[in-house]
């Protein structure tokens, strides 16, 4: 994951996540180097990451599929990190190598740092673009606006930008980081105060949501897209595994309602894996689950259930319209997706 070392056993230092190493940017007008191109580009992603899960949306959000190609990687890593397990012969059928480590390679020999998703890759030479998991979203909303779909929604509208910065400030120091230095502390001090500060601001972004159907303005944002990869994760891995455990997200009548509303637009739910997501952290983290064993709940099933939230009016899309159907071959197996009424598919 982003700012991760892959299958490593954290250790007794206090949790810090790493800065992107990786920070050039594609743009429209290419001032890094990097110009946007369709095709040129791939990203590459795990399912199971809520830092990638961002891009994985927005880029479905924006109708960006055929623009930029997209890698999946086996949810648990080696100690060669993300590695393309899930393809015939084990490599990447567009990059044509077999550990995401390679093309950081190709960028920097000898690189030091993590290997991290999400990641950018030049297929013309295989080296690694950005690994810049704050930045990649904003530009795929703002820079790739000439490959955006008809009807694409605008997920980072000018006039609203100084509020969503700040929201989503507030909501990545306190709830998408503050999930992982809960489950990563080493001491019980440190524990109890990441704790404490992720409930506080869950508490808050439920008083935030209770008259409002999305975080800023009445469609759906960057901001909404942030805080849901990590609300959509909660109680399958963070309340148990990270600890995370005052209470679960569907004893929230607002912030589960909310998360389910965005679970049931398209572009959301229909790129969650949670099989994917519960593999990856019960059996990579071994510092915390050195059993590796992978807990058979939560139950599903309430995802698809009514929400609601339409009363409160708000228009996800604005003035565009929901994506299409989902590209062929980029399918969430159901094994990782909530059953189907009458059917029993998907994970208990």
């Amino acid at each position: 994951m982003s700012g991760t070392e892959g299958n490593r056993a954290y250790g007794r230092k206090p949790f810090r996540r790493s800065k992107s190493h990786f920070t050039d940017r594609i743009t429209a007008d290419g001032r890094d180097g990097w110009p946007v191109e369709p095709g040129r580009y791939r990203l590459v992603v795990s399912r199971a990451c809520p830092w990638a899960s961002r891009v994985v949306i927005s880029r479905r959000l924006l109708g960006l599929e055929d623009a930029l190609s997209m890698a999946v990687t086996d949810p648990v890593q080696d100690d060669r990190s993300w590695r393309f397990t899930l393809d015939p012969g084990g490599r990447d059928p567009v990059l044509g190598i077999g550990f995401l480590s390679e093309a950081y390679d190709a960028r920097e020999p000898e690189y030091p740092g993590g290997v991290s998703v999400p990641a950018i890759v030049d297929v013309p030479s295989g080296r690694l673009v950005t690994n810049d998991y704050q930045r990649i979203t904003l530009d795929l909303a703002t820079e790739w606006t000439a490959l955006h779909r008809d009807g694409a929604p605008d997920l980072y509208p000018a006039r609203l930008r100084d509020e969503i910065d700040e929201v989503m400030a507030d909501v990545y120091e306190d709830v998408n980081n503050g999930v992982y230095r809960a489950g990563f502390a080493t001491d019980q001090e440190e524990y109890a105060e990441a704790c404490e500060r992720l409930f506080r601001r869950l508490e808050l972004l439920t008083e935030r949501l209770g008259n409002r159907r999305y975080l800023v303005g009445d469609t759906i944002t960057e901001a909404d897209i942030r805080l849901f990869t990590t609300l959509v994760r909660f109680d399958a891995v963070y309340h148990g595994h990270f600890k995370c455990n005052r209470w679960k997200l569907t004893e929230n009548q607002v912030l589960w309602a909310y998360v389910r509303d965005l679970y049931q637009t398209p572009g959301f739910g229909d790129t969650v894996d949670f099989d994917h997501i519960k593999r990856h952290y019960y059996q990579v983290h071994t510092g915390i689950n050195p059993t590796g064993i992978v807990p058979l709940g939560p139950d599903l099933s309430g995802w698809l259930t009514p929400h609601r939230r339409e009363e409160l009016g708000g228009r996800p899309f604005g003035d565009g319209t929901p994506p299409g159907p989902i590209p062929e071959g980029e399918e969430v197996p159901a094994a990782g997706r909530p059953p189907e009424k009458g059917t029993g598919r998907g994970t208990t």
